[in-house]
């Protein structure tokens, strides 16, 4: 039974996609990992070591008359908690104990040389622009407080592409910390932040045997959100039957993928009958059930009464094709927003309007962006807005007038909410060349320029922008090379024609300057005092990523980065914090992301 369910992700995996291959950052291209363009010191104590969260995926229980429904999880001493969040995972025991408390492994019939450990685990190695080996140093506990206490989503399209780089990397695993749960907290913290593409190829880099209790509970989440029932069939010999019953729906789903319909069958009523699972769950998993071989069983799933779209409904709906309401999309979380976009099986016409949250948070590139506008455009039977959107995006791309072109491009950015305008725009603003534009007109296309990482095709503007312009302070942060002469005279030139709140672009300006070297040292004391930066100010957070810059742990300062950058928007956070931020990623070694963060920053201010 083992070997044949461990088989069934051929039967009934969903459609694959290309690993995420970085670039150089200097290049043309945006800064990170392609398929998205081109997830204690004395002196900084860290967080308090209490057992790192293991996520449970339990289908909802079916709710008392009295209560509204909420997601349960068995804890690890079999107590039942309850989680207002269905991504929000109960507490578990101690890392490093739970191997001794675990069910044996199950067996797999693999060579010795197709076997993998778990000593360096990730996708991303230093020819392919992932960071170093020894990215997180050996604090592997610190590591995983910090990616659990990771909630909020990032104010910072790029502090988010980073951090996916960084926890796709291939590196060592702290000797503090088992391997496969190292592996589990990544993929957690991947898969809250809307990365489930990225999250399911962390997780199957890890053999099936050797995944730890936490390891299992992510890949539950994992494989839900994207689609892929049959990715969790090589876990069930070591959690079916052991009292679970979201497992032992999935051992049940499986067993029909490789043709044992009677088991199948009989495992669903006995789920059924006891009465803990919701309905709704139970005709899902019912509906896998009879798309397997040799399965006469048939499921009609409707949507009476049910309140609330759980990983468990998302999964196995968007698996089998079943359509999920609109008042039902409309309780997903970010984080489901952020798989739905990425599901091929999804029609465009229900991805297309995902589509700007994503691109705003680093989920889409530029260039995915723009392709699922144009897809969308060519189908069958665009709505008017969906026509309208794909000619502007070829006229910034290929209009015969210049003014033409730029007139498009600008309605690219003003067609969308928010930052995802620059980033639709960013690819068509690279392609024009430096011309003479008005000064609003040429800060708003450098910053779509950035928005992409295309820093190259921006700083070919600088002979056109006039200095202390909005646009200049755009360049003067953001260029892959210095500007000549950059100083304090100049950033109060720029500080005159700022209409931000409280000034906030020009103290954003000011304490990027400083964190990137790019003002001598007289200057940077009469930034720091003239725009009140508070740099001296220190933090538990600002002690944190100035020790781990110091010991050159490229992946716990992107860690701290992201845990710096998180809000609801770029108001809400201290100047000073971006000067730490920038300072440590030069320190070690990730200018090139620095620069883009602080141009982000001025842009969005």
């Amino acid at each position: 039974m083992a070997g044949r369910i461990g088989r069934a992700a051929a039967l009934f995996a969903g459609a694959s996609f290309a690993a995420l291959v970085a670039l150089p950052v200097l290049g043309q291209e945006s800064l990170l990992p392609p398929g998205f363009d081109q997830p204690p010191p004395k002196a900084a104590p860290a967080p308090s070591p209490t057992p790192a969260p293991a996520p449970v995926a339990s289908p909802t229980p079916r709710p008392s008359p009295t209560a509204a429904p909420r997601p349960v999880a068995p804890s690890a001493n079999g107590i039942t908690v309850a989680t207002g969040d269905p991504l929000l995972p109960p507490q578990e025991g101690d890392a490093l104990e739970e191997e001794e408390t675990e069910a044996p492994p199950p067996r797999y019939d693999l060579p010795p040389g197709s076997r993998r450990l778990t000593t360096r685990v990730g996708l991303l190695s230093a020819e392919t622009s992932g960071l170093a080996p020894d990215a997180f140093g050996n604090r592997g506990r610190y590591a995983i407080a910090l990616m659990d206490a990771t909630r909020e989503p990032q104010v910072s399209r790029w502090s988010a592409i980073l951090l996916r780089r960084a926890l796709m990397s291939g590196v060592d695993t702290p000797s503090t910390v088992n391997g496969a749960d190292f592996v589990a907290a990544r993929a957690w913290l991947l898969l809250r932040q809307g990365e489930a593409q990225a999250a399911r190829m962390l997780v199957q880099s890890v053999d099936p045997d050797k995944a730890s209790n936490r390891l299992r509970g992510v890949a539950m989440q994992v494989f839900l959100a994207n689609a892929d029932p049959a990715g969790l069939c090589p876990y069930v010999p070591a959690e079916a039957g052991r009292g679970n019953r979201t497992w032992d729906l999935v051992q049940a789903m499986c067993a029909a993928m490789v043709g044992e319909s009677g088991t199948a069958g009989a495992i669903l009523e006995r789920v059924r009958r006891s009465g803990r699972i919701a309905a709704i769950d139970v005709k899902l998993a019912e509906k896998v059930i009879g798309a397997g071989i040799n399965s006469r069983r048939s499921a009609t799933v409707l949507w009476d009464d049910v309140e609330e779209l759980t990983p468990w409904r998302f999964g196995l709906a968007t698996a089998t094709g079943v359509a999920i309401p609109d008042n039902l999309w409309r309780t997903a979380t970010p984080s489901m927003r952020g798989w739905a976009v990425q599901a091929p099986m999804i029609p465009l016409e229900q991805r297309l309007p995902l589509a700007p949250e994503a691109a705003a948070k680093g989920i889409l590139s530029a260039r995915a962006y723009i392709d699922l506008v144009a897809m969308a455009a060519d189908g069958e039977a665009p709505t008017d807005d969906v026509a309208d959107m794909g000619r502007a995006v070829r006229l910034a791309f290929v209009a015969a007038d210049l003014a033409d072109r730029v007139n498009s491009i600008s309605a690219l950015m003003t067609a969308t909410s928010g930052y995802s305008g620059h980033v639709l725009a960013a690819r068509p603003a690279a392609r024009v060349g430096p011309v003479p534009l008005g000064e609003d007109q040429a800060f708003a296309m450098l910053g779509a320029m950035f928005a992409g990482g295309l820093d190259r095709n921006a700083i070919a503007w600088a002979p056109r922008i006039q200095v202390g312009t909005p646009a200049w302070g755009l360049l003067a942060v953001g260029s892959p090379r210095p500007l000549v002469g950059v100083n304090a005279g100049q950033v109060a030139d720029f500080a005159s024609a700022d209409d931000s709140e409280a000034s906030l672009r020009t103290r954003f300006l000011a304490a990027s300057l400083i964190g990137l070297g790019r003002v001598d040292a007289g200057d940077a004391a009469d930034l720091a005092e003239e725009y009140d930066l508070a740099l001296n100010r220190e933090t538990r957070w600002s002690r944190g990523i100035a020790l781990a810059a110091e010991r050159g742990e490229a992946g716990m300062v992107a860690l701290l980065v992201a845990v710096g950058l998180q809000g609801r928007d770029w108001q809400s956070i201290p100047p000073s914090r971006l000067y730490h931020i920038t300072a440590a990623l030069r320190r070690v070694g990730l200018g090139a992301e620095a620069r883009m963060i602080a141009a982000e920053a001025v842009t969005r201010a």
